[in-house]
């Protein structure tokens, strides 16, 4: 049976559907990223969890435990807020502390909780500072240890990392996941960072409009997205409109502009409109008239370990990454071919209103 399901659950705010029956089983130990777009219901359904929001219908069950109409304090969840939300009259312990005389933990042992959490966050001997004098990502530890010094059940975090520097929250991500696994803490994680969903996670909840659209390991939901929206949100991706013109067992064949693109492992209907995407890691640069088509470049921009390559073609704008080998690509302007391996397309229905990312 699931450690935490969510069974149908739905949250209208009037009119307004933000959670639509939306189902979820998350494993004990596991940990599950929320991802989408503001406003798709992800932060709602958190809420929902923590007992923030009341579930207009469907259940919440955590351990076997109904809780959907729990009071939040008596849930015993760990909630770590994208705001931190610390005291800044208390001291670090103080803060630690707190939640634990909340619920009437004796003296020594709340003592003894706030020297573990402190040191499971690599914060020991800070306990005396008050919060105005720690760094960014020190009070975002000081977060994390409150919520864990509970001992919960459940970890809840509500984009905890989004007022980080890029440098400092992918350190914190490689250590929350390295404390979750520590730990084997259930966690649940509310993101719109696809790179912190797909670091951190077991798996990734894609969410639209109230519901989840795909859920899959972070590898399956990149390399094997369901559908243009998951495709696009899970990092960059090229989309070429064209419709089935052959097809078999084994391979559907698309005819894209002037071009019939090969591709394996996919059964559409003959005549139907579709859209063909390619990763743009998954283009390879070749010399014109080499590839499976050519273009000139138009921008080539220098990122340090990558290369990012557009380039004009019959097809569109066509973009692509190249790993930094020590080699620079051709200049703008310059001609070239595109070439790629027709396992790494993938072939989806097409959506109104979805163009190219």
């Amino acid at each position: 049976m699931a450690f935490l399901t969510l069974e149908g659950l739905v949250k209208n705010f009037g009119t307004f559907k933000a959670i639509d029956e939306l189902s979820l089983e998350v494993q004990h130990g596991e940990f599950v990223a929320l991802l989408g777009p503001s406003g798709c219901g992800k932060t709602t359904t958190l809420q929902s969890i923590a007992g923030f929001v009341q579930p207009t219908q469907g259940r919440i069950v955590l351990d076997g435990r109904d809780i959907t109409h729990v009071r939040p304090e008596e849930r015993g969840l760990g909630i770590v807020f994208q705001s931190y939300a610390l005291f800044p009259h208390m001291t670090v312990a103080q803060n630690i502390s707190f939640g634990l005389e909340m619920r009437g933990v004796a003296n020594a042992e709340r003592a003894k909780r706030v020297i573990e959490a402190l040191d499971l966050v690599r914060l020991g001997g800070l306990g005396e500072r008050y919060p105005k004098a720690l760094s960014g990502g020190q009070r975002q530890r000081v977060a994390i240890a409150r919520a864990l010094a509970i001992r919960p059940n459940l970890l809840l975090l509500d984009e905890p990392m989004s007022n980080l520097d890029a440098k400092l929250r992918e350190e914190m991500h490689i250590e929350l996941r390295a404390i979750q696994r520590e730990l084997g803490i259930t966690t649940i994680l509310v993101t719109h960072d696809q790179v912190e969903a797909m670091t951190m996670s077991d798996r990734i909840a894609v969410m639209q409009r109230g519901r989840i659209v795909q859920i899959d390991t972070p590898f399956e939901a990149y390399e094997r997205p369901h559908s243009p929206f998951a495709s696009a949100f899970l990092g960059k991706t090229n989309a070429f409109a064209g419709a089935v013109q052959l097809r078999n067992e084994r391979c559907c064949h698309v005819q894209v502009r002037d071009t019939l693109l090969h591709v394996p492992h996919e059964d559409r209907s003959l005549g139907l409109d579709v859209n063909v995407y390619i990763r743009p890691e998954k283009i390879r640069l070749t010399e014109p008239g080499l590839g499976r088509i050519n273009g000139r470049i138009s921008l080539r921009v220098f990122l340090g370990n990558l290369w990012l390559i557009a380039v004009d073609s019959h097809f569109g704008l066509v973009h692509m990454t190249q790993p930094n080998l020590g080699h620079v690509p051709p200049a703008e302007g310059s001609e070239v071919g595109l070439d790629w391996s027709d396992d790494d397309l993938r072939l989806l229905d097409r959506e109104a209103a979805h163009g190219q990312v």
